[in-house]
């Protein structure tokens, strides 16, 4: 076997050893100089605020590109959405398509705006998306909705948390009252119990409409957790709102066998004489390259087997208003690919986290509307439909990349469009 370089220092090694004690000491100590520049105390997006926030940045070229007039003459749009406001940041949209989604909800051959700055990822996902529309779309199918919430209670002793529970069990239609008065789309779909030593967590799982609904679940489990604290015949030791069982904004294990968003399954079966003609490759090679990196997908711990949903979701989150947060947790997903029972490609994704809405959130800003409408899935009624687009889009992306790498196309497209 060869021998392993163990002489090359690690980058932390090598920068604290070409400083000295009191240097380093200086560099990373407590400094208490005055403060030059603050920001106007108003969070708040008025004209007046956001010109004080450019005196006191100064900084004429920034401000000509953050603040463009068009930006100025649409700024009060954004003022639910953002404090701070100095301007926007102006990122290049393409779109993939077209893409045939034979679903529930979406039926349609849609052009899916994406937005990114990362080259060759658009080219791949039309690729994709024209490779299955060629093949007849993809079924598409929504399995379940569900937006969570996790309160957590600590008490002195077991017996303490039994009793809680017990009175907890007693409440649920008092709960799903004071829940659901605090909106007009929220519904408190189910709430369990988890029990870990004293400790116990409440799982409120909502439906939340054509919402996103992470906002809505939040005060919706608040207006309970005060009804709790201030009705518990045993109170608690210490409460949190949220006691991270959730999985909000992280990849989480759970989310695999359950839902947290909308879950969402799409496949494909595609013909290998058109394998071999938009891919270059054969369903064969494709099947063997997928169960090669299941395996290396496993040996790193990965949460879910997937080539790279991340791409697809961060550029249509953004380009749609969407949380773009969010694809830490909806990134979480199974791509299967095999070979049919008639010699061609069978192709699957199955994402239970897509966290994704129709109204709310940044879906209502000139842009992200924009991107919405070009869909024709902007506003009530629409969400479902949102999320069997998106998983379809992902599907796109698995083949397309699995396809470039299995021809030995994937650096080659990447020298070409990147550089």
């Amino acid at each position: 076997m060869p021998k392993l370089n163990l002489h090359r220092r690690n980058t932390m090694t090598s920068l604290v050893s070409d400083l000295s004690c009191t240097e380093l000491t200086t560099r990373l100590g407590p400094h208490h100089d005055p403060v030059t520049k603050r920001q106007p105390r108003s969070p708040y997006l008025t004209p007046k605020a956001v010109e004080k926030r450019w005196q006191m940045l100064d900084h004429t070229s920034a401000q000509s590109q953050l603040l463009d007039p068009h930006t100025q003459a649409q700024m009060t749009q954004y003022n639910k959405n953002i404090e701070n406001f100095i301007g926007t940041v102006k990122l290049p949209v393409g779109i993939a398509g077209p893409l045939r989604v034979n679903g529930l909800f979406a039926k349609d051959d849609y052009h899916v705006p994406l937005a990114t700055t990362e080259a060759a990822l658009v080219a791949s996902y039309s690729r994709g998306s024209q490779l299955i529309t060629q093949a007849g779309g993809a079924s598409v199918m929504l399995l379940n909705e569900g937006v969570t919430r996790t309160p957590c209670f600590a008490f002195y002793n077991l017996a303490d948390a039994g009793q809680f529970v017990a009175w907890v069990v007693t409440q649920y239609d008092n709960f799903r009252t004071i829940a659901e008065s605090t909106t007009r789309f929220g519904k408190l779909a189910d709430i369990s119990v988890n029990i870990e030593g004293n400790h116990v967590y409440l799982v409120f799982e909502y439906v939340t409409g054509d919402a996103s609904g992470q906002n809505m679940v939040t005060i919706s489990t608040n207006a309970v957790f005060e009804y709790i604290l201030h009705h518990s015949p045993i109170p608690p030791l210490q409460a949190f709102l949220d006691g991270n069982l959730s999985g909000d904004k992280k990849a989480t294990a759970q989310t695999l066998r359950s839902v947290r968003g909308k879950k969402v399954t799409a496949e494909v079966n595609i013909d290998a004489a058109l394998i071999e003609k938009m891919l270059f490759t054969t369903p064969e090679k494709m099947a063997d390259f997928t169960r090669m990196t299941t395996v290396g997908g496993t040996l790193s711990g990965s949460i879910g087997i997937n080539a790279h949903y991340a791409n697809a979701l961060a550029a249509f989150y953004i380009a749609c208003g969407q949380d773009a947060a969010c694809v830490a947790e909806s990134a979480v997903g199974i791509t299967r690919i095999e070979v049919n029972q008639h010699g061609g490609l069978y192709a699957s994704v199955t994402l239970p986290n897509l966290m994704v809405g129709t109204v709310g959130g940044g879906t209502s800003l000139p842009s992200q509307k924009a991107s919405l409408d070009l869909l024709g899935l902007h506003g009530h009624g629409n969400s479902q439909a949102l999320a069997e687009v998106c998983a379809a889009l992902c599907l796109a992306g698995e083949l397309s990349i699995v396809g470039a790498f299995c021809a030995g196309h994937f650096s080659r497209a990447h020298h070409k469009l990147a550089r």
